[in-house]
């Protein structure tokens, strides 16, 4: 294969995971949007193989009739070939080897893609968490992805062992927010359609989830703290990337609010979301944020 194949044959996988980012992301895929060209194109590839392996244990599926066994064994499969497009840097499913790609560049190794693929992994068995559970789910399904953004936004940074740490704590607490956020806002889909409810003290009881007020207020007071140790950590950032991450953080605090102020009866029926006029003057600002030296 000639290099210039191999570069088309890169743009078109780069391409796949735009199409995923834009297809399915609406607050990630806006805040996105205010990075970096080079940057973005990276965020956009860790999305989509996170994305599809989500599809893979959630609905799509098994709406197309794939049973539990076949669905893990695809999952191990996807595991495998990310595993192997790390170490080969090609991969013919066009998603993995994007993703192989920002991987390789920025040192993101299987040391946190299998927490990733653990996380997944048990989407397609457990349905009721207790907190140990729901902190290593939460490891795997969010923390790392911070992290694996984090190394993209710190190419070539040179950071003290003080600096490093707090960036990486940050990215760690603002992937568990906004997964907490949405084991909130997608309480009665994760129950009534998937059967899982993530919150243990909100386990469910015959005939309904006993999500109470009290359970929802524990949860919003455990995403401020998550959000609160994340803003110590989003100055640091370098300039180019820091509108964007304000951005998600500031999406996902609006979703805070608005979650808190309904009731919990009513999240077992509604999924709450942000109105595009919000989200269009979070964005106004972070473009402000970006325009200044």
């Amino acid at each position: 294969m000639k290099s210039t194949d191999l570069a088309l044959y890169t743009a078109t996988a780069n391409a796949s995971a735009r199409v995923v980012i834009r297809r399915y992301s609406t607050s990630f895929g806006w805040a996105s949007r205010l990075l970096p060209e080079s940057m973005r194109d990276h965020i956009a590839r860790i999305y989509a193989l996170v994305r599809i392996a989500d599809e893979l244990v959630d609905g799509p599926a098994e709406a197309a009739g794939v049973d539990r066994e076949t669905r893990a064994a695809m999952l191990d499969d996807l595991e495998g070939e990310t595993e192997r497009a790390l170490s080969r840097g090609f991969s013919t499913n066009l998603v993995v080897h994007a993703f192989a790609m920002t991987a390789r560049a920025h040192g993101i190794g299987m040391d946190l893609c299998r927490p990733f693929f653990a996380s997944m992994r048990r989407d397609l068995d457990v349905s009721v968490f207790d907190e140990a559970e729901l902190d290593e789910y939460i490891h795997g399904s969010a923390e790392v992805v911070g992290l694996m953004c984090l190394a993209v936004f710190e190419a070539g940074a040179a950071r003290d062992r003080s600096e490093r740490e707090r960036l990486q704590e940050g990215a760690r607490r603002l992937g568990a927010a906004f997964q907490k956020v949405n084991f909130l806002r997608d309480f009665a889909g994760d129950h009534d359609d998937l059967g899982r409810t993530y919150l243990p003290a909100a386990a469910p009881t015959s005939p309904a989830p006993a999500l109470t007020d009290e359970t929802k207020s524990e949860a919003i007071a455990s995403i401020r703290q998550d959000l609160r140790e994340a803003d110590g950590a989003i100055p640091l950032l370098d300039p180019a990337c820091r509108p964007a991450v304000w951005a998600a953080r500031a999406m996902f605090g609006e979703l805070t609010d608005r979650l808190e102020s309904t009731a919990a009866s009513a999240l077992m029926t509604n999924r709450v979301r942000v109105p595009d006029p919000v989200k269009a003057r979070i964005l106004v600002r972070a473009l402000a944020m970006k325009a200044r030296p």
